[in-house]
Formats: C-alpha cells, sequence, structure tokens
C-alpha cells in the first residue's frame, strides 16, 4: 500500500510532510544537526579542502565596478561623449533602450592601497587595510540584466526559480559543523540606495533534501520566530514536551519505517537546543569594547557592522556557509553620492570582519566573497548607471586566496570582460574545489537527471587566483 508522504522525490515528500504536521512557516525543517545535515555521497570531499566556511557578503543592487574596484582613466578622458556603438549594438541594456549613450567617467578617485598597490576608490576609508588580503576579480559576467533573476543565477547557477542556493548545496555536501544552530544561515540590512527586495527562495533548497535551506535570522528583535517557549512553559516542562512527541514518532516510525518522521524528531530536538543556543549567539556581553568598536555598531541594531560581528560569531560555532545581504547598491541615479553613502555602511564592518577572523586564527579556513549580482554600465542614466552584465567586480579572500591581486580585466571602457574572463559558474566551481569538491562528480538525482550547482555548461576552477 502506498503511503501517503511516500514519494520517489524524497524533497517532495519531505515538505508534503511537514505541510501536513503544520511546521513548514516555522521553518523548522532546516534546522537539523550536523550528521543529519550530511551528504549520502559517500567520497565527499573528493580533495584536500582549503577552507571549512564561506562567508558571503552579498552587496545586493549591483555596486558600480566603475566607482569601487575598476579604475578607467580612459572612461573619465572621454566623459560626456557618445559610446562607441561598436560596443552597444545589440547588446542587452535594461532601462537605457532606445536613449542616447553618452559616457560617464568614474565618479571618484582611485588610490593604491597596501604593500601590493592594490587599487580602489577613494569611497573606502577602511577597506584599504585588506588590500595585501584580497584578490580583485575584474572580470566577472553574469547572464540576467535584473536584479531578481540575477541574484537567482549568482545563488543557484541559473534563472529557473526552485533551485538549490549554492549555501544548500554545501551544506548537502558537507553537513555543519554544530548541532545547536542551522548549518546555512542568512542576515539582511539595508540602507544608502534603492534597496530591492531579496526573495526568501535566494537561499532555499529547491529539491534538495529541505534541512539544507538556509534560515534567515533577524538582525532586530527576537532572531528566530516560534522557537521561544509560550508564556508559563519552563525549560523542563517544554523538555517533557520534546520527548513526548519523539516518543510517539518513534513509535508511530516502528509501524512505517520513514525517514521523514526522523527528520522530524530532528527538527523538535534542534528547536529546543536553539531556545538555548540562540540566545547566547546574540547576548553580546563577552565581546570586548575593542572589538565592538572595531565593527562600528551597536550590537543588534540591525546594521550591517552587527550583523558581520554577528558572522563572525556564527563561524566561531560552526556556521558552515553565512551570507549577510545589504540592500542599498541600485543607483540609477545620484551613483556619486550613493555609492560613497552606502560604501560608508559596509566598509568598516567588512573591515572588522577580516581582521577578526585572522586575529582569531579563523581566516585561513573561511573564504570571504564580496559582490553584487551584476555591474553598472559606462553610460550615464542621468546621474546614475543602469544595470550591466558584460563585465563586473568581485573580491574575495582568506583561505587559499591570493592576496593582493588583481584578476582579469575589462575593456577600456568597463563595458566588456576581455581578460581570463570569469563567469558565474567558474565562481561556484572555484568555491567548491576550496571546500574539497569536485564540482563534475557533484551531484543530486532530480527527475531523473544529474544536477550539478555548475550546470551543463562547462565551468572551471579558476586556479591562478589560488595560492
Amino acid at each position: 500500500m502506498n503511503h501517503p508522504f511516500r514519494s520517489n522525490d524524497n524533497s517532495l515528500a519531505r515538505r508534503t510532510f511537514l505541510r501536513r504536521v503544520g511546521l513548514g512557516s516555522v521553518a523548522l525543517s532546516s534546522l537539523l544537526d550536523g550528521e543529519a545535515g550530511a551528504a549520502t555521497l559517500a567520497d565527499v570531499p573528493h580533495h584536500r579542502a582549503r577552507i571549512k566556511r564561506v562567508i558571503h557578503l552579498c552587496m545586493a543592487g549591483g555596486p558600480s565596478h566603475l566607482e569601487t574596484f575598476d579604475n578607467k582613466p580612459e572612461l573619465a578622458r572621454l566623459d560626456g561623449q557618445p559610446m562607441p556603438e561598436s560596443l552597444t549594438a545589440g547588446q542587452p541594456i535594461a532601462q537605457l533602450q532606445n536613449r542616447a549613450l553618452k559616457v560617464m567617467g568614474p565618479q571618484h578617485p582611485f588610490v593604491r592601497q597596501g604593500k601590493s598597490g592594490l587599487e580602489m576608490s577613494s569611497v573606502f576609508k577602511h577597506l584599504g587595510q585588506l588590500a595585501d588580503e584580497m584578490c580583485v576579480i575584474k572580470s566577472m559576467h553574469t547572464e540576467q540584466i535584473n536584479h531578481d533573476p540575477a541574484h537567482t543565477f549568482f545563488n543557484t547557477g541559473t534563472a529557473i526559480s526552485g533551485r538549490p542556493s549554492m549555501g544548500s548545496w554545501v551544506l548537502y555536501g558537507l553537513g555543519a559543523e554544530t548541532q545547536n544552530l542551522p548549518g546555512y544561515i542568512v542576515l539582511t540590512s539595508e540602507g544608502g540606495g534603492q534597496s530591492q527586495p531579496i526573495s526568501s527562495r535566494q537561499w532555499h533548497s529547491g529539491f534538495l533534501p529541505s534541512q539544507h535551506q538556509g534560515v534567515q535570522l533577524h538582525a532586530t528583535g527576537n532572531p528566530v520566530h516560534y522557537v521561544g517557549n509560550p508564556a508559563g512553559v519552563g525549560p523542563s516542562q517544554q523538555k517533557e514536551i520534546v520527548d513526548a512527541i519523539a516518543r510517539i514518532d518513534s513509535h508511530r516510525n516502528e509501524v512505517l519505517d520513514d525517514p521523514e518522521i526522523a527528520t522530524r524528531i530532528k527538527t523538535y530536538e534542534m528547536a529546543f537546543r536553539m531556545q538555548a543556543s540562540v540566545p547566547e549567539l546574540t547576548e553580546m556581553s563577552d565581546e570586548s569594547q575593542k572589538t565592538i568598536e572595531m565593527y562600528g555598531c551597536t550590537p543588534g541594531d540591525g546594521s550591517f557592522g552587527s550583523n558581520c560581528l554577528l558572522a563572525r560569531r556564527l563561524a566561531e560555532r560552526g556556521v558552515r556557509f553565512i551570507q549577510l545581504y545589504h540592500r542599498g547598491w541600485d543607483h540609477h541615479g545620484g551613483v556619486k553620492a550613493g555609492v560613497a553613502k552606502t560604501a560608508s555602511l559596509v566598509d568598516q564592518g567588512t573591515t572588522a570582519l577580516v581582521q577578526d577572523l585572522k586575529q582569531r586564527g579563523m581566516l585561513d579556513e573561511t573564504l570571504i566573497v564580496w559582490g553584487g549580482e551584476f555591474g553598472r554600465t559606462p553610460m550615464a542614466q542621468g546621474s546614475g548607471r543602469d544595470h550591466h552584465i558584460k563585465g563586473f567586480s568581485i573580491w574575495l579572500a582568506g583561505g587559499g586566496v591570493r592576496g593582493g591581486t588583481a584578476y582579469g580585466a575589462t575593456d577600456d571602457f568597463g563595458y566588456n570582460a576581455v581578460e581570463n574572463k570569469v563567469h558565474v559558474r567558474d565562481f561556484h566551481a572555484t568555491m567548491l574545489h576550496m571546500l574539497g569538491i569536485d564540482h563534475h562528480r557533484f551531484t543530486y538525482k532530480f527527475q531523473g537527471l544529474d544536477f550539478k550547482l555548475t550546470g551543463v555548461e562547462e565551468a572551471h576552477v579558476v586556479k591562478d587566483i589560488l595560492s
């Protein structure tokens, strides 16, 4: 007899089960311990890993590479002149279609920083301290020109909604190193420019087992909804409830032998442990005043700096994949003032996070990724810049990365990536490689197909940026 919760598609069965037991809205299905979160692939990792975890600092909205990390003197010289039609004819343009396209020169001077002399915009007052840790990739390119599809592409390797995020792939492959917190956590902040919405499906597990999806912690107030005890219920009473549910579920599992029941048991156990671990995580009284001043924040104020401090604490506690979204980089107008303002909100926190990890001996086992979903056009959109996908910049730091280097290049206009081009899929392949995973062999069978984070197109590990 077919059981209503069983399916050849385990992820569908899990979602159906959780909806029917009423836990889907609470998103507790993702809060499993490290052992339960491990992949079923016996040969992962495939080779020696360079890092243990990833912290993705997602600058949502598309930072202008021309006002941050890609200095273009020729663009400054040609400011106000028509863009060469040979570059723009027939190319994808978001909001500048059918308009006269004029060159807009860089709005801020660039300075050389560190012993390496790495170039970056003067809008960054703190980031120069990291110059010798950073590898700036100036030749990124992607395939989606609007925000939500571009975020989806950067997170999942495809513009098709419903596919697993890169954080979910990593957690599926390697599991977590913590039993008291989710292995994949997301934090958000905003300010400095137009704040494009970020959908929670950007950190969803897609067709992977649902315990691998990201869990958003709220930057202010109660970090996790529905985990605290109801009024009048103490820890001992709550433990009795959890134990009673576990006994009932275990008895039921003896009859049905359904793995989803074991998952449900672990979910309740994780939620119970989180009642202690989450308050301890967000209670910052053990942080020195010097550390708090380094991040330039008031802990728990919802700022990017506060989220960076929390990210370091999450990393210390064994969280495998951490994403910090800052919504505020969409500057269709007022790009000069806008980039300076948004940079000021993320500059100090970013710098403090990398320095703090380094002084604690954790940077060598962490990959830091900083960047947005695409760049901005060298053509003016009034006083701003439009979306641009043909060439933009991100930077990496941490274990196994060649610090103090710039890799790849765009043309003199900052329009096309022309040297050592790096596709988003190449970034995914490189990240997995650093975690000890061969992207060619890292698959999940769904609907009869072997899916990969890097998809069916060819992807390459960018070995030249690795030390």
